[in-house]
């Protein structure tokens, strides 16, 4: 991990107008006209389906290219699991939505990007006055966070690519992106980031990870489930299981062409919520309730 700092961006931006990220040009503003700093209505989530038509685009939050999450995904997440001053974590902060949310919300919080020109993109959102917390932000990777000390995080907020779905560095080609990865590479370095996420998360704190599926040859691919799975052998506690509907989605994550199709469209995603045990006895009476079922 190498922090990548406010006047490094500022360095960046005398030189950049903007950066691209996965074929999309996206545009560095440098100075923001801020009207909102929050939604005009905002009621926190009480059930396990999550439905925003409005992405959301209070702030400096914008949706420039696929893959990042609604800011209403954070902000329900902070608001939740977490009081002012406590330390978020995004590991793969893609523009840094998460990061601007703890901002807003007065928590402190630590962003991580594989891919050098994201993080800029994420400075470039984060670049306004507000409140007095601490935003750290690393160009590294989220299966090494050795920047990080082990059990200082309240909050994992993040959202992983979904294996090879969407790549996110197509024009740098990242050997150690996990979004140019098979599925089958996907799982066995996403185990790596579980590890990780787990060390740094303080006990009985909460690790919220949205992750999505796709199709092959017209089937079902499980991808979410298999992640979860992965998060669970690392020692994680699955607490909820909360489906997020899809809206106006750029492009469906099914690559075919005809009018009509003999299946149905994925239109959802998965957030889930681990905790990290605070003794292993916790974790083996609910290894023992599971294996039950």
């Amino acid at each position: 991990m190498k922090e990548i700092t406010m006047n490094d961006y500022l360095e960046f931006i005398k030189e950049n107008d903007f950066v691209i990220i996965e074929s999309v040009k996206v545009k560095l503003n440098k100075t923001w006209s801020i009207k909102s700093y929050g939604p005009k209505e905002y009621f926190p989530e009480k059930t396990t389906v999550w439905s925003f038509p409005n992405r959301g685009s209070w702030a400096t939050h914008k949706g420039n290219y696929r893959g990042n999450w609604s800011p209403y995904v954070p902000r329900n997440l902070i608001l939740k699991y977490t009081n002012k001053g406590d330390w978020v974590l995004d590991q793969m902060m893609g523009s840094g939505t998460t990061l601007v949310e703890a901002k807003l919300l007065e928590r402190n919080a630590i962003g991580v990007d594989i891919n050098l020109d994201a993080v800029m993109v994420a400075l470039d959102r984060l670049n306004f006055p507000y409140g007095q917390s601490t935003i750290k932000t690393y160009w590294g990777d989220a299966r090494n966070l050795d920047k990080i000390e082990s059990q200082s995080i309240d909050l994992i907020a993040t959202h992983p690519p979904y294996a090879n779905m969407i790549s996110y560095t197509k024009n740098k080609k990242l050997s150690d992106d996990l979004s140019l990865l098979s599925p089958e590479e996907y799982l066995k370095e996403m185990r790596k980031v579980a590890e990780e996420s787990y060390r740094v998360l303080k006990p009985g704190k909460v690790c919220a990870i949205l992750i999505g599926d796709t199709r092959k040859y017209k089937h079902y691919v499980p991808i979410a489930f298999r992640v979860m799975q992965v998060f669970l052998e690392a020692g994680f506690i699955l607490r909820e299981d909360i489906i997020k509907l899809q809206w106006k989605m750029k492009a469906t994550r099914e690559k075919w062409r005809a009018k009509e199709y003999d299946f149905y469209l994925i239109a959802h995603e998965h957030i889930f919520v681990f905790r990290k045990p605070e003794k292993e006895e916790e974790y083996r009476k609910y290894k023992l309730s599971v294996n039950i079922f």
